[in-house]
């Protein structure tokens, strides 16, 4: 049986992520784990109660928000597992959830990452059953059977998908290994597709179980609305495709975004009451025009950024 070392990063949660922690000891059944707590800065540093509560959990502190990549690299350059399985802290996990996931990877060596289907918390609302590719014209793609009631219509579909889901994720040692850790650079939202795309230029693929389920608290982090997510959702989206689209591509997208995402999120910020989101459009598109995609060590300082 191969380690699996499960990774999850808090930020300002501490209730969320010991929440995550009594689902996994009550319901994992996989015996060969370890378990990584990446503290990210948080306001409160909770690691010293957390070590006296939970003596069997390696917990470590960054200093400073190094943001969703930046956390779980931390956590990755800790493990020792064979599978590093990457979970949001609001999830809770189910019973055969890693024993499928890993028995998948042991099964299909050519498969570098792979995500269990996710349902929405304390309910059978399907959020992820897998992803279409990236239409790099849109910088678009579909999350397969969001909000869709669970009736097992996807739970026979074992196989390729377009991306894992960055809630839940499990990665074989050799994909981290040939194609590196999460792009620092995205710092928020995009990165697991990146990592996705980066991985099956390896040679490896991407997949899904749909018979390992996780209940994930959406959107707990950052609020369902807020200037962090606005402005990182469309700065990464279209790094996303300079970084992966055909050349002649991008300035396609780009004339797409300006003249036809940027006019309707306009409006819609307009009617919404959040037309303080109107110059985190402009930051996005500026950002892109002056600062490379590979910097894998950069991570966006958000307090500079935005103001509570």
């Amino acid at each position: 049986m191969k380690l699996v070392s499960i990774i999850t990063v808090n930020f300002n949660q501490p209730g969320i992520t010991e929440d995550l922690l009594r689902s996994i000891f009550s319901w994992n059944n996989y015996v060969n784990v370890e378990l990584i707590v990446v503290d990210n800065g948080s306001t409160i540093n909770p690691v010293p109660d957390w070590e006296k509560k939970y003596p069997y959990v390696r917990f470590v502190r960054s200093e400073k928000n190094t943001g969703f990549a930046g956390g779980n690299n931390l956590g990755l350059s800790l493990a020792k597992g064979d599978y590093l399985f990457l979970i949001n802290n609001d999830t809770e996990v189910t019973e055969n959830l890693i024993t499928n996931l890993a028995s998948t990877l042991d099964k299909n060596p050519g498969v570098g990452i792979i995500s269990p289907k996710i349902l929405y918390h304390h309910s059978d609302i399907i959020q992820y059953a897998g992803y279409t590719p990236l239409q790099y014209i849109t910088g678009r793609n579909r999350c397969i059977g969001q909000f869709e009631k669970d009736k097992g219509q996807y739970d026979k579909k074992i196989g390729k998908t377009g991306y894992a889901h960055g809630a839940a994720m499990m990665v074989s040692r050799q994909a981290i290994e040939k194609a590196g850790m999460m792009e620092e650079n995205f710092f928020l939202y995009y990165e697991e597709l990146d990592w996705c795309e980066r991985i099956k230029k390896r040679g490896f693929e991407i997949w899904i179980n749909p018979q390992a389920v996780i209940y994930h608290k959406e959107s707990i982090s950052v609020g369902k609305q807020s200037p962090l997510k606005e402005y990182y959702m469309n700065r990464n989206r279209i790094m996303i495709v300079r970084k992966h689209a055909p050349t002649l591509v991008y300035p396609i997208f780009m004339l797409y975004f300006i003249f036809g995402v940027v006019p309707v999120k306009i409006i819609r910020y307009l009617k919404g009451k959040q037309s303080r989101f109107i110059p985190l459009l402009g930051k996005a598109i500026w950002w892109n025009m002056n600062n490379k995609t590979d910097s894998h060590k950069f991570y966006s300082p958000a307090h500079k950024i935005f103001k509570s």
